[in-house]
């Protein structure tokens, strides 16, 4: 049974049990479709165009078993200070030190997957399964631009001061949203992010 449905009358949209199959069904609907790029979102895909025209042309697809390739992508390196107001909750949490938790958050090289939420937030990919678990119960009415936080299985940045319910590991100096650079945006889907404690 095919994942994809009429998205309205501008095109067809399919969920995802996950961003590993979101990412393989990307790479068989560029294949497929290299003129009908499809929009991202965590673990789903809206391509936009004729429906019924789309709809044909993706019956009888599958994505490969195989992970999706690695496409070719800028690599950011964010200089990162933990003192966040949730590192010592979340070490707690996850029954880590402090430490422990700073050097998993480390390690990976994540992948921006979106931009959300608010004007060029990044969700990340590549948590470390020890440091993912579900959000605050209850969001801060403020969370300052800049905070690193993690939340289940993403990780983010927060680009402006706004609401948010993610723990907050630390901050970074740098500009996730500028509306006089252009692109606005830092990150783009695709890009790759490590972070680091050297100044």
């Amino acid at each position: 049974m095919t994942p994809w449905r009429a998205y309205g009358d501008v095109g067809v949209f399919a969920e995802f049990g996950s961003v590993e199959t979101a990412d393989r069904w990307q790479a068989t609907v560029a294949e497929r479709l290299p003129d009908a790029p499809p929009r991202r979102g965590w673990s789903s895909l809206l391509i936009l165009g004729d429906p019924d025209r789309l709809l044909a042309d993706l019956a009888g697809s599958a994505p490969s078993d195989e992970p999706a390739p690695t496409a070719p992508h800028r690599t950011h390196l964010i200089p990162a200070v933990y003192d966040g107001a949730d590192l010592a909750a979340v070490a707690d949490a996850c029954g880590l030190t402090i430490d422990d938790v700073v050097r998993r958050h480390l390690a990976p090289e994540y992948r921006v997957v979106m931009l959300g939420f608010t004007r060029g937030f990044p969700y990340l990919a590549g948590v470390d399964p020890v440091l993912q678990f579900p959000r605050r119960p209850t969001p801060r009415p403020h969370v300052p631009a800049g905070s690193l936080a993690i939340a289940g299985a993403q990780c983010g940045i927060y680009p402006s001061g706004s609401p948010g319910g993610w723990h907050l590991l630390g901050r970074v100096a740098v500009s996730v949203f500028d509306p006089a650079r252009q692109p606005p945006a830092l990150f783009a889907p695709g890009d790759h992010v490590r972070f680091t404690t050297d100044a």
